[in-house]
């Protein structure tokens, strides 16, 4: 029989095991941490995951899209929480479209559970991966509890454990011309739980994210099933008139709130009572080639980890899934021919999508709230709407569709300077007749200027 070895329990990793287990493989997981399934999961236990088109396309190839939709919550939109307390809707795409809200540890203990239950995949807890033997396929393993050194043989070998990967780090990362870069960006995050009303209703709007953008920073949160919000707050370390390194007491966190978040202090007075509930966390980019050598491959985060601003951080690891599988199928499981293409194909992609979670971070916390940015986006909708065949958003191209992210990131920049020069070529203004800008938009698509789609 085939047989697979899966160094990582995460999300791509269960996913993954799926995959291969109704491909016909045995597969053995080996997971440094211990069961988490065994630890009650909590709302606002890690930062909440937007599940969009490519990840449930993803599940979906495999048979499972629908038992994770039972823990997901539709968001069509954002809702800008200003600081003069008004807010603002911003549909994400046409009529119906929607991301949604999946806690990262009911997603993973779902997949978990379907790999072993449905597909008699085994999971190894507390098995700490020490080398890999990319020539013939040999996991070296270390029992975290008992320090017992054991190893396993297979056909092939998956490195999903993440951002860190001990196999990438271990294994990868010592050979010849590997090219690696780790870069943290200046900002840090925390969570913060608002929780449900007393009869546990709902303190916000539930379908949408709701965003505090706050120029150099902001504060996000994303619905859960129990009523409560999962929150989180990006903000630099250090340097700025608002930074992490400053909050220092109950104090500094209750005054920074009363003045930076006024409403959502009103929501959650006591706020710096749970300010340590969970840790300031830092984040970065990491960046390798090749993912791939020998008998041993990359996916998700331990080949291209992200930044959580345009959501796309899971959807990308699923996506890694599906492309691979169809490589699989295409190259009658011929590994070195399937990594070869995975790498080729993915590669590019995986740097794009980074690029993009930067690129939204300042429209998150900066430009949902500028007045300009607000003008273009209006315009933008509208030209969508009366060419829905013709013209697509950078954001449907990334959350609505399986276009590559290197070719959404292309088209969607050259996009914004189109819509960015007609609107100052024909001076239009929020005041600025719907009529008329129907007008100007039929007149652009019949003219000479191409929008690239």
């Amino acid at each position: 029989m085939k047989q697979a070895t899966i160094i990582g329990s995460g999300l791509v990793g269960s996913l993954w095991a799926i995959y291969l287990a109704k491909a016909g493989y045995q597969v053995e997981v080996f997971e440094k941490r211990s069961d988490m399934r065994l630890t009650k999961i909590s709302a606002g236990k890690s930062i909440n995951l937007a599940t969009s088109y490519r990840g449930w396309k993803a599940l979906d190839e495999v048979g499972i899209g629908d038992e994770i939709r039972k823990i997901a919550i539709p968001m069509h939109g954002r809702t800008i929480h200003n600081l003069d307390n008004t807010l603002a809707y911003q549909p994400y795409g046409s009529s119906g479209q929607a991301i949604y809200s999946v806690s990262r540890g009911e997603i993973n203990a779902k997949l978990m559970d379907i790999a072993e239950e449905k597909l008699n995949t085994k999971i190894n807890f507390n098995q700490e991966c020490v080398n890999v033997d990319f020539d013939n396929g040999v996991t070296y393993l270390r029992h975290t509890q008992t320090g017992e050194l054991s190893e396993y043989k297979s056909d092939v070998v998956f490195a999903t454990d993440g951002a860190f990967s001990a196999a990438r780090y271990s294994a990868m990362q010592k050979l010849d011309r590997f090219s690696y870069s780790q870069n943290y960006i200046p900002d840090g995050y925390r969570e913060i739980l608002l929780p449900a009303n007393a009869d546990g209703s709902y303190k916000l709007e539930k379908e949408t994210l709701h965003i505090w953008p706050r120029g150099r920073f902001m504060l996000i949160a994303l619905p859960n099933f129990d009523g409560s919000f999962t929150c989180t707050l990006f903000m630099p370390f250090e340097g700025h008139d608002f930074c992490f390194n400053d909050l220092k007491t109950k104090s500094d966190v209750d005054s920074f709130f009363r003045m930076v978040f006024p409403d959502f202090y009103h929501l959650m007075p006591e706020v710096a009572d749970s300010w340590n509930s969970h840790p300031l966390s830092s984040l970065a980019i990491i960046r390798c080639f090749p993912w791939t050598h020998g008998k041993l491959a990359l996916m998700g985060d331990a080949a291209h980890a992200t930044v959580p601003f345009f959501g796309q951080g899971m959807n990308c690891g699923f996506e890694d899934c599906s492309v691979l599988f169809s490589l699989m199928k295409a190259h009658n499981e011929n590994w070195s021919e399937v990594f070869k293409a995975y790498e080729i194909s993915r590669k590019p992609n995986g740097d794009a999508v980074q690029d993009l979670s930067l690129q939204n971070y300042l429209v998150m916390r900066d430009k949902v709230s500028d007045a300009n940015y607000q003008l273009q986006q209006k315009v933008e909708r509208r030209i969508s709407e009366l060419f829905p065949n013709k013209y697509f958003p950078l954001y449907s191209m990334v959350s609505f569709s399986d276009m590559e992210y290197k070719v959404a990131l292309e088209k969607g920049n050259e996009q914004n300077e189109i819509i960015a020069d007609f609107i100052k070529a024909n001076e239009i203004t929020q005041e600025t007749p719907l009529s008329q800008i129907d007008k100007l938009i039929h007149h652009l698509f019949d003219g000479s200027t191409k929008i690239p789609n």
